[in-house]
């Protein structure tokens, strides 16, 4: 594994790669309020397969903030996907998705879908706002108080409240989750701005992915989590419109929540291994 910057942009875009330079590309997207480094349960199960490349999305861990607002709508995010793969010098990938980085990701493949060999996503781009959200405006509030607020006198305050959230806690999880904090004036913050957390919010409303689904390639497989159970009828509800006018393929992973790829990294894996390494004759 090697982790490096490069400027793109006029901006310092961090990268983590786990590399076997000789194998196909998957490209990851992490979600909102995480970093490349939410995938390395995922790599490192599957390094000796695939050449793994996982960035830290604008605002989030060492990647610098994009200048606006409007940056951030998805149809120019699709596109400053697509300008840094170019300078990757990626070819034809495999796409891994997470939350907000599977809406970031349909978004790229209405715009780019030559580029993509295939594509999963883990429990993102299919929870449309206009059933899972309340206000634009109410959200966004709520987002960017949890993100400012989210401070703590030390790392082990910080540990203890992160392992709440988790339904398992592993040495890739304490690794994951360390990337998820950063020391300033000898306290520990969350890594990504209430400010930053705001505008993608925004842009998620504004560019619903319920409204691409005609343009996006068939057969894009989504899995989703069921747990908690009162939030499994939402899912089924959008998962069931995704199926019908995305032509997608959806597998629900039981005992999953939606950080479905540290609970369950193993059906992620043998999801990947079954799909893509046949793909490429493997």
């Amino acid at each position: 594994m090697k982790r490096y910057f490069l400027e793109y942009n006029r901006k310092k875009v961090h990268v983590t790669e786990w590399s076997n330079n000789d194998k196909p590309v998957i490209f990851c997207l992490h979600g909102l309020g995480s970093t490349s480094f939410s995938f390395l349960h995922i790599a490192e199960r599957l390094k000796e397969d695939f050449h793994i490349i996982a960035i830290d999305a604008p605002g989030h861990g060492r990647t610098e903030e994009l200048a606006s607002a409007e940056e951030y709508e998805m149809p120019r995010l699709a596109d400053w996907v697509y300008g840094l793969i170019q300078q990757l010098k990626i070819g034809k990938f495999f796409f891994l998705t997470h939350s907000w980085g599977s809406f970031v990701g349909l978004h790229f493949l209405a715009k780019y879908p030559n580029n993509v060999i295939d594509t999963l996503l883990i429990d993102g781009g299919y929870q449309t706002k206009r059933i899972w959200a309340t206000s634009m405006e109410d959200e966004m509030d709520d987002l960017e108080k949890d993100f400012d607020e989210y401070v703590f006198e030390s790392w082990d305050d910080f540990y203890r409240s992160e392992k709440e959230n988790y339904l398992t806690w592993t040495l890739a999880i304490e690794m994951a989750v360390k990337d998820l904090g950063v020391e300033r004036n000898n306290r520990i913050h969350w890594h990504a701005r209430g400010e930053t957390a705001r505008h993608i919010i925004r842009g998620m409303h504004l560019n619903e992915t319920e409204n691409i689904y005609h343009l996006l390639p068939k057969n894009i497989t989504l899995l989703v989590a069921t747990l908690p159970e009162h939030l499994l009828k939402k899912r089924l509800d959008t998962a069931e419109v995704f199926i019908q006018n995305a032509s997608g393929h959806v597998i629900l992973v039981e005992d999953s929540t939606h950080m479905l790829h540290w609970d369950r990294p193993e059906v992620v894996v043998d999801e990947i291994k079954s799909r893509w390494l046949t793909k490429i004759g493997g």
